[in-house]
């Protein structure tokens, strides 16, 4: 029996440590090329989720907490508030709007920073929606594991 709970134990984190460098590869990938094809921050930060699940059901929701700190995450998401802020004041100070792309001629079209401002501000709200997110997943396996009492 104990060889039996000893597999239960070991599938999900090697399903966890399988998947967990693609989903985030794939995730930054979203964030990074979000204004050349569809996706982009918002889209990419919501995939933080998958990346929480998997890593609860491979080692539980206290090694998950640890591994991803809150109190990190919450610092993380008010810096890129910030970034996003700054940048959208660069379109003010190069005498424009307020979020005008002012660095469109940067890059050529279809590289990687060829959008100006547009990829700083998708960047921003790639890791802001992350964060954000990654901490609703863990509260939500938080208040799963107190009525579990696993806490």
């Amino acid at each position: 029996m104990k060889n039996d709970i000893t597999v239960k134990n070991i599938i999900p984190k090697c399903a966890a440590d399988f998947f967990v460098p693609y989903a985030l590869v794939y995730i930054f990938y979203i964030i990074l090329h979000g204004h050349l094809s569809p996706g982009g921050g918002f889209q990419g930060g919501v995939l933080m989720v998958a990346v929480v699940v998997f890593m609860t059901l491979g080692y539980g929701f206290k090694m998950t907490s640890q591994i991803l700190s809150m109190n990190l995450m919450h610092k993380t998401e008010g810096v890129a508030s910030i970034f996003y802020v700054l940048v959208a004041l660069a379109g003010i100070a190069y005498l424009g709007n307020f979020c005008q792309n002012v660095f469109s001629n940067i890059g050529s079209i279809g590289d990687l920073f060829s959008s100006g401002t547009i990829f700083l501000m998708d960047l921003a709200v790639g890791v802001k929606v992350l964060t954000g997110v990654g901490v609703l997943g863990i509260s939500m396996f938080a208040f799963i594991a107190a009525d579990d009492g696993k806490e």
